[in-house]
This record gives structure tokens, C-alpha cells and sequence, in this order.
């Protein structure tokens, strides 16, 4: 498929770009999608949740009555979780959500993603640039040049440019982010998905090694 290259004024220069269709027009599949969202949310988890046990607090250990003959349930010291105060059954534990993928898979997820989001042209082609310095307001002008401000738009870059990178980070709904690091999530969450042309050929890279 080809795509007009926009520069950051939000006209369209005179030059098209060819997107792969092996990337950007395959058929989607959705369980991998799923997948690899799932993979990307769980491994933002710390797994530092802990709740105390009942050989962990701190109270007496003593049997609170007799075992038999008070005509009431059964029970032992004042740890117990049936009393207020006392240890959570069953409670978290420290644990590490991260599982692993085949790199097949992701890549699967990645091209069934930016597929689903051509097709719904979604997907803006800007030519190469930079910012002279870092200020949030030249990247709220490049939104407004595209009438996405207030959009969730994620932009990706060839490469790391600490002017770029800054300049989006104080919006909370924009995101800069280096071809190398694309995944499904943050493409799945964008409404708007903006790729410098020299970023493309890395993106296609990514997507079918």
C-alpha cells in the first residue's frame, strides 16, 4: 500500500512511501494480539504484594480454651483468621508475572496490529525532522498541524532524539518511542500512529525477522 509523506506543518509533500504488505496488510490475527497485550501488562507488574500469614504476625500463640467440652466451634490462638485482627487467608505472595513468547508470535501481533490500523487509516507517513530544542509546545503544534490534539498518538523515530523524546513528555497522551521498541500494546492504544519515513524500513525489520 502506499501513503502520502506529510512533513510537520500537516501538508503533504509530493513523494509516497510503499509500506510492505507482508507488515501493514496481512490478515490480523487476534489471539496473538491478545497475547503479546497480555505479555506486555504483566510484565509492567512488580509482584511486590504481600499480606501477612498467620505464623507472621505478632500475638501470643496461645490456645484461647479448652479443645472440648465449651459447647462452641473449635478454636486455637488469637492469629486465627476467623478473629479481627487476625492473619488473611490465603493472601498474595510475592510473584513474578513475566511469561515468555515465541519471537514468531510477537511478531505476528506486531504485524496484525499496524494491519489493523491501516486498514483503518490510521497510520501517518512524516517526513525526517528534529527539534532544535526540547519544548512541549513545538510538539503540541505538530499535533494541532494534524488536528490530534488531545489524541492519543504514539510516534515513532529511527532513532533515540532526546529533543523529541522530551518535547512529548509532559503529554499524557502522546508518546515517543524508537522503531526497535514498537509492540502491540502501545500500537493497539494509540488512536493515531505517526512514523517518520527513515523509521518504516526498521519498523518492517522488526515485523518479519
Amino acid at each position: 500500500m502506499e501513503l502520502v509523506v506529510y512533513n510537520i506543518n500537516g501538508s503533504s509533500t509530493s513523494r509516497k512511501v510503499e509500506l510492505s504488505d507482508d507488515v501493514f496488510g496481512i490478515e490480523a490475527n487476534d489471539h496473538a494480539i491478545y497475547l503479546d497485550a497480555k505479555q506486555y501488562m504483566a510484565n509492567q507488574r512488580q509482584g511486590t504484594h504481600k499480606s501477612k500469614e498467620r505464623s507472621e504476625l505478632s500475638g501470643s500463640t496461645r490456645k484461647l480454651k479448652k479443645q472440648k467440652g465449651t459447647g462452641t466451634a473449635r478454636f486455637g490462638d488469637i492469629n486465627s483468621p476467623v478473629f479481627r485482627g487476625g492473619a488473611r487467608v490465603f493472601g498474595p505472595k510475592p510473584r513474578i508475572y513475566r511469561f515468555k513468547l515465541n519471537k514468531k508470535l510477537k511478531a505476528l501481533a506486531r504485524k496484525s496490529a499496524l494491519s489493523y490500523k491501516a486498514a483503518d487509516n490510521k497510520i501517518t507517513v512524516l517526513e525526517d525532522f528534529n527539534f532544535d530544542t526540547c519544548k512541549t509546545k513545538n510538539f503540541v503544534q505538530l499535533l494541532n498541524n494534524f488536528k490530534l490534539a488531545d489524541k492519543r498518538v504514539l510516534l515513532v523515530s529511527q532513532r533515540a532524539d532526546s529533543n523529541l523524546y522530551l518535547s512529548a513528555r509532559n503529554l499524557p497522551y502522546a508518546e515517543v518511542i524508537n522503531a526497535d521498541s514498537l509492540n502491540t500494546y502501545q500500537i493497539l492504544k494509540a488512536y493515531q500512529l505517526l512514523i517518520v519515513e527513515s523509521a518504516i524500513a526498521d519498523v518492517e525489520r522488526i515485523c518479519l525477522k
